[in-house]
């Protein structure tokens, strides 16, 4: 039995691949189980509307937090509030971006452990030392504070990564410790500010 195809979420740019929603589970009165919200997801164009951000979720600390919906009301009031760039300091953040066919993003460099899973489509890895590589559905990446660029290699399909991003303590080489670059997108997207 095959389920019904999802349609593209309002704000999606990607409209070749599904909508997605996030499913937030909570607890009653009395501690039984329950799916406490569903958030169709909300895109956020980058780059000329040849990427697109969603945020599904995000956490200030570790552990976290989750007595009396602390975590929702926090990430709902950060992500409102504009403030969230591609890492929550001392937090996790977890993002699906959509990248269009042909197109590759800035090179940029966070301070966090990334994992991010191809979904839909194929990737390129670009690091800024010029070392390549081809990831496929279902492959990962752990990106530990590297200089890299995405690209999608296809001409005609828009690729789909999930990441899971995780504040770090800072890179240290020699006696230079790394930065967060947002090269093209600077202002675009807010800084992490887990730099300062």
């Amino acid at each position: 039995m095959s389920l019904p195809s999802r349609p593209p979420s309002e704000s999606q740019l990607a409209t070749n691949l599904p909508g997605i929603t996030a499913y937030i589970t909570g607890h009653d009165s009395a501690g039984t189980t329950k799916i406490q919200e569903d958030r169709p997801a909300k895109w956020q164009p980058i780059d000329n509307k040849d990427m697109a951000f969603n945020v599904s979720f995000s956490t200030p600390q570790f552990p976290v937090q989750m007595n009396n919906d602390a975590d929702i009301t926090t990430h709902d009031e950060r992500v409102s509030a504009g403030k969230l760039g591609i890492v929550n300091p001392k937090g996790t953040v977890l993002r699906l971006v959509d990248f269009s066919p042909g197109f590759e993003s800035m090179m940029h460099r966070t301070r966090s452990l990334d994992f991010g899973i191809v979904v839909e489509g194929s990737i390129e890895l670009i690091l800024d030392s010029g070392e390549k590589q081809i990831l496929r559905r279902g492959d990962c990446c752990i990106q530990r504070g590297t200089n890299h660029a995405w690209r999608n290699p296809s001409a005609d399909a828009w690729a789909r990564l999930a990441y899971v991003l995780q504040d770090s303590e800072p890179i240290v080489l020699g006696d230079q410790a790394l930065k967060e670059y947002l090269g093209r997108s600077e202002g675009e997207i807010p800084g992490s500010g887990n730099d300062e």
